[in-house]
C-alpha cells in the first residue's frame, strides 16, 4: 500500500474517533442535563431562601417546618413539598383584590371602599400544619369583620370620619375575638397584625351626582322657606301696624261703643284694599266680608295713582264717615232680631 493512501485512512480513522467522542460527550452532557432537570423539577434537592420556611410532609404523613436557609435534600418518592412560607410583611386586599369594592352602608347606601392589611407571620405549625389553605381562609375572616364594623356605620361617617373608623377596625382585627368566646385573627393563625389602612371611600359617580342634585334641591328648598319666614314676619308685622293704626284712630273719634266694631273692621279691611290694591293692576272695588248679618259693602273706586298719599287717605276717612250711619242702622236691626 502506498504511503498516501495510508494516510488518508489514518485522517479518515481520525475523524470518525472524533466525532464518536464528540457525540458521547454531548450524549452525556444532555443526559447530565436532563437529570438535574428532573431532580430540580421534582425537588429532590431544595433550597430554603432567607425570610422563607417550607413544610414538608414525610411518608408517614408527619408534616414538619423546615426554615434553615440553604440547600435541603428529601427522598423523591417518599417525601413532599407542601408549602412555601414568605416570613417577611405580606399584604392582604379587601375582597382579594386592590380595587374598590362595593359595599352598603348604614341605610342601604352602596358605597365603594379599598382596604389593606399588613400582617407577618409568627407562628409556622399554627399557619400551615393546623390550618388547611390559611392564605383563603384568612381573607373570608378579614372580609367578614372590616365588613360588619363598616356596614354598620352611615355613608357620612365613613367619607368624612375615616381616621376613627380605621383605628376601630384595627383595633378589632387586633384583639376582638372572630365569635363570641372563640380566638382573635393572630390567635388562629399564628400571625402578627402589622397595620390596617383604609385606601379609599367614595360614591359611585351617579350617586355621587343624584347626591349633589339633592344638596342642591336642599338649599333651595332652605332658601325658599326662609324668604317665607321674612315674608310672614313682615305680613305680620305689617297687620300689627295697620292694627294699631285703626284702633288709635278709634280711640281719636270715641268709638269705642260695641257697636262701633263694624266701622273698626270696615277701616281695618279698607288699609288692607289699599296695600292690596298697590300689587293689584285694573283693581277697582274691593268686596268686605259679611260679618254679623250686614250687607257686603262695596267701596269706591281707588284714587288715580297720580293722587297723593294724603288724599287717598281723606277719601278712605269720608267714606268711612258716609258708611257710618248705614252700620249703625244694620247693627240696631241686628240687635231688635236678637
Amino acid at each position: 500500500m502506498e504511503p498516501e493512501q495510508r494516510f488518508r485512512l489514518l485522517q479518515r480513522a481520525r475523524l470518525k474517533t472524533f466525532f464518536k467522542r464528540g457525540f458521547l460527550l454531548l450524549l452525556c452532557g444532555t443526559l447530565l442535563y436532563y437529570a438535574v432537570a428532573i431532580v430540580y423539577a421534582t425537588k429532590t434537592i431544595y433550597k430554603v431562601r432567607r425570610n422563607y420556611a417550607v413544610i414538608l410532609e414525610d411518608l408517614s404523613g408527619e408534616r414538619r417546618v423546615v426554615k434553615d436557609v440553604g440547600w435541603h435534600g428529601r427522598l423523591p418518592f417518599f417525601t413532599r413539598l407542601e408549602l412555601e412560607v414568605p416570613l417577611m410583611n405580606q399584604e392582604l386586599h379587601l375582597g382579594g383584590m386592590p380595587d374598590s369594592q362595593r359595599i352598603m352602608s348604614q341605610g342601604n347606601v352602596s358605597l365603594w371602599a379599598s382596604a389593606m392589611l399588613t400582617f407577618r407571620i409568627m407562628d409556622l405549625e399554627r399557619w400551615g400544619i393546623e390550618n388547611k389553605s390559611p392564605q383563603a381562609l384568612l381573607q373570608n375572616d378579614f372580609d367578614g369583620i372590616v365588613k360588619d364594623i363598616m356596614q354598620g356605620r352611615t355613608v357620612d361617617e365613613l367619607i368624612s370620619d375615616r381616621e376613627r373608623i380605621k383605628e376601630e377596625i384595627y383595633r378589632d382585627l387586633k384583639e376582638r375575638a372572630i365569635n363570641e368566646g372563640g380566638p382573635t385573627l393572630e390567635e388562629k393563625y399564628g400571625i402578627e397584625v402589622v397595620s390596617f389602612i383604609l385606601r379609599d371611600t367614595r360614591f359611585g359617580e351617579k350617586l355621587a351626582e343624584a347626591s349633589e342634585e339633592k344638596k342642591r334641591r336642599e338649599l333651595i328648598a332652605e332658601a325658599e322657606n326662609y324668604a317665607a319666614d321674612l315674608e310672614a314676619s313682615r305680613t305680620r308685622k305689617l297687620y300689627a301696624a295697620y292694627s294699631d293704626s285703626i284702633r288709635d284712630f278709634r280711640r281719636s273719634l270715641g268709638l269705642n261703643s260695641d257697636g262701633d266694631r263694624f266701622l273698626f273692621e270696615f277701616l281695618n279691611q279698607q288699609k288692607w284694599a289699599a296695600a292690596y290694591e298697590k300689587n293689584q293692576q285694573g283693581q277697582n272695588t274691593f268686596v268686605l266680608t259679611n260679618t254679623g248679618g250686614a250687607p257686603p259693602v262695596v267701596l269706591p273706586a281707588p284714587a288715580p295713582k297720580e293722587h297723593s298719599r294724603k288724599e287717598t287717605q281723606s277719601t278712605y276717612v269720608q267714606s268711612a264717615k258716609d258708611q257710618k250711619p248705614r252700620l249703625r242702622e244694620a247693627v240696631g236691626a241686628a240687635d231688635q232680631a236678637d
